[in-house]
C-alpha cells in the first residue's frame, strides 16, 4: 500500500503529544476488531459518541472535494445516527472514489471554547483508517479565507492547526477506529469554526475513502 511521505502513528490505542497551534493537541486512538465493534462504538480509551454536542448543532460546509453518490452526506459526521454495521454507507460520509479526500468547514454561529474532539470510522477494510488535519477559527485572524481551496494551506489562510491524525497500520487495518483529540488544560482553543481536511488513506486503488461515521465537538467552560 502506498503511504506516502505522512508520518505514521506505530501505536493504535495510546496517547500520542502533537506538535500544533496553540495549545498542544494530545490525541489517543483506539480500535475494535471482530466482535468488539458492534453498534455501541464503546472503546477502551475513546468515550463512545455523545448524544448531544456542540457538533449536533453547527452548520457544515463543503468546502472542498466531491461527496460520493453512495454517501449519506455531510448529515453523517453530526445527525448522531450511528452505523450498525461495518459496511453500511448510507449511514457514513466518504468521498467520491479514486479521489483525494475533501475539506468540510463546521461553524457554530460563535466563538466557543472547545475542549476535545472526537472522530469515528467503520468499514470492513481499508476505508476504516483516518488521515485528516483539523484546524480552528475565531473569524477574526487576519486574511481569513473560511473557504480555503484544496491548493491552499490552511495554516496560510489564517487557519490555526489543531491536530493531525494518522491511525493508519502496516496492515490488516478493518474495524472501528475512535479518535480523541484534547488539551492538556482543558481546552485546544476558542473557535467558530473548524475545518477538517481529509484524505484518502492510500492510492494503490479507488477505495482509499474513509466511511466516517460521526464526529463529536465537545465545548468547555466560558
Amino acid at each position: 500500500m502506498n503511504r506516502g511521505m505522512l508520518p505514521l502513528l506505530a501505536l493504535l490505542c495510546s496517547a500520542v503529544p502533537l506538535t500544533a497551534a496553540e495549545p498542544t493537541a494530545r490525541i489517543t486512538i483506539d480500535r475494535n476488531q471482530d466482535t468488539a465493534a458492534t453498534k455501541d462504538f464503546h472503546f477502551a480509551r475513546v468515550p463512545a459518541p455523545a448524544a448531544d454536542d456542540a457538533a449536533a448543532h453547527a452548520q457544515l460546509t463543503l468546502i472542498a472535494g466531491k461527496i460520493d453518490s453512495g454517501s449519506s452526506g455531510l448529515p453523517a459526521l453530526n445527525d448522531g445516527v450511528l452505523p450498525t454495521d461495518a459496511d453500511q454507507p448510507q449511514s457514513s460520509l466518504f468521498f467520491q472514489r479514486g479521489t483525494w479526500g475533501g475539506r468540510v468547514r463546521f461553524d457554530f454561529g460563535a466563538p466557543i471554547v472547545v475542549a476535545a474532539i472526537s472522530s469515528y470510522s467503520w468499514h470492513p477494510d481499508s476505508r476504516a483508517p483516518q488521515l485528516y488535519k483539523v484546524y480552528g477559527s475565531s473569524g477574526r485572524e487576519p486574511r481569513l479565507d473560511l473557504q480555503p481551496p484544496s491548493s491552499v494551506d490552511p495554516a496560510a489562510a489564517g487557519w490555526n492547526l489543531i491536530a493531525f491524525v494518522d491511525t493508519r497500520a502496516d496492515h490488516d487495518e478493518g474495524g472501528q477506529y475512535g479518535v480523541r483529540i484534547d488539551g492538556p488544560d482543558g481546552s485546544l482553543g476558542r473557535y467558530r469554526y473548524l475545518l477538517f481536511d481529509f484524505f484518502d488513506t492510500e492510492g494503490d486503488d479507488n477505495w482509499g475513502n474513509t466511511f466516517y461515521s460521526e464526529i463529536d465537538v465537545l465545548e468547555g467552560k466560558r
